[in-house]
């Protein structure tokens, strides 16, 4: 294997000394468990057979299944930049995960990832208008196939569909990003869908950093319910908060049938309505805080017609004076009274937890930038490549980012039902997928020896997850 080089001796133990030796090593045996995840979905193939891929087949290194995986993965294992498919290039849990090879071909010495270069080609070329969009149905496609694989194939009747507008901060001047006040900072200002009955992202849209909360709301939320009821549920209503409620969307929303139920943001009218609703009642109040709810109708001045609203007041422990907020709905009361709608409204926070994880534990690097192609495989470029759209490309590795979560968000849903207890995406990372391993050869069998901590969970996770009922569209 090559000979052992000394590293360093320690001085608090004498007996300790590091070296570094030719094996095969990995601390990312997890990717070989996401990527058995990828392979049974069959989500990558069908990417694949939707994707074009601009390059000449005759020069190709690396075929596109291989690195939509490789895309993929790495973000999911916690690196989130391209350049670190450079260090990682001789990792041999993530060389046999990301690629198409049998047998030990994958773990060949002239084989490894695809460096940062050719990952940053990938993003340009998903960065097409078409591309793009075969990426962002990618993510639904993924959240539908992993529903109906834990229901048995079955769609759901009824769910509930989140939409929010997130912060996602720059470092620099990628275009499109701008400075905003409300987040005090340089940001992007994405619109990102989730559902909180499930856990799953369903779609993204990258917008400029000083993009108003509910700008291209309608658009974005009218395809994905139109998606959504093909392919994940039979029935789709919108649930959102108080950035979006602007009559164009709510009037499109009503055309179309979809049903609604969103915050509203207060103003002199809806705190006259509320003044008389926000005196306590006489006597001492109980341990637990009391609610009071009060159907209203509500119109206000940029809207074409009255909806139902919902006064919510809530009497805080510690508080002199109760607190309030409205909700409006295009919800009848005879179909979900004030409190069923406040409690279905409550669940928004689930869904915004989960949005937390994608930021928090994914944290999507929207770095691209205009940068002219100066070299291609050591050399000067023959021609003057075109200019690549920054800004699309961020949106790819957006995109990217939300289907990575998906990837690891069906191994947590799987682990949650063997456990019977709650994972959160970076607990899974931490616990599940950063798992060191050492690799042997036996003539064409390759073993991964991992601890056995984290063959105890793997051994219960696995068999679970090869018996989810997998099925195309």
């Amino acid at each position: 294997m090559g000979e052992t080089l000394p590293l360093l001796q320690t001085s608090f133990n004498r007996s300790l000394r590091v070296e570094a030796r030719p094996e095969r090593l990995t601390a990312e045996a997890g990717a070989v468990l996401l990527r058995e995840s990828l392979e049974r979905s069959g989500i990558v193939r069908w990417m694949v057979d939707r994707l074009r891929d601009p390059r000449r087949e005759a020069g190709l290194t690396y075929l596109l299944p291989d690195l939509l995986r490789t895309a993929i993965l790495l973000p999911a294992m916690g690196w989130r930049d391209h350049d670190d498919a450079d260090a990682l290039r001789h990792d041999p849990a993530l060389r046999l995960a990301t690629s198409h090879r049998a047998s030990t071909a994958p773990l060949d010495e002239n084989r490894h990832l695809a460096s940062q270069s050719t990952m940053s080609r990938l993003t340009a070329a998903l960065a097409v208008d078409d591309n793009r969009s075969v990426l962002r149905e990618s993510i639904l496609e993924m959240a539908a196939r992993r529903l109906r694989a834990s229901r048995r194939g079955r769609r759901a009747r009824r769910l509930t569909i989140d939409v929010d507008s997130l912060p996602v901060e720059v470092h620099g001047h990628q275009p499109g990003s701008e400075w905003n006040g409300h987040y005090n900072g340089r940001i992007y200002h994405p619109l990102i869908a989730s559902v909180a009955e499930t856990g799953d992202m369903l779609d993204g849209r990258l917008r400029p950093g000083n993009a108003h909360t509910a700008a291209g709301g309608l658009d974005f939320i009218l395809n994905l319910v139109d998606r959504a009821e093909r392919a994940l549920c039979r029935v789709a209503m919108v649930r959102m908060d108080a950035g979006f409620p602007a009559e164009p969307l709510l009037a499109g929303l009503e055309a179309r049938g979809i049903d609604f139920v969103a915050r509203l943001r207060t103003n002199k009218v809806l705190d006259r309505m509320a003044a008389p609703h926000l005196k306590r009642p006489r006597g001492r109040p109980p341990k637990t805080p009391r609610v009071w709810l009060h159907e209203k109708t509500y119109q206000a001045a940029s809207w074409s017609r009255e909806r139902r609203v919902v006064l919510v007041v809530v009497e805080r422990q510690d508080d002199l004076f109760l607190d309030h907020f409205w909700l409006v709905t295009s919800l009848p009361a005879a179909r979900m009274d004030a409190h069923a709608l406040l409690a279905h409204y409550r669940q928004r926070g689930t869904a915004e937890g989960h949005m937390g994880e994608v930021m928090d534990v994914l944290s999507p690097a929207l770095s691209s930038s205009q940068r002219p192609k100066e070299h291609y495989r050591g050399r000067p470029p023959r021609t003057r490549s075109p200019s690549v759209d920054a800004f699309a490309c961020n949106e790819v590795r957006l995109l990217v980012a939300l289907l990575a979560y998906e990837v690891m968000h069906t191994a947590r849903t799987v682990l949650q039902t063997v456990t019977r207890t709650g994972w959160s995406l970076r607990r899974l990372r931490e616990r599940v997928l950063r798992v060191a391993a050492r690799l042997t050869i036996s003539g064409r069998r390759v073993t991964m020896i991992i601890d056995q901590a984290s063959a105890d969970i793997w051994h219960r996770l696995w068999p679970k997850l090869v018996r989810l009922h997998w099925a195309g569209p």
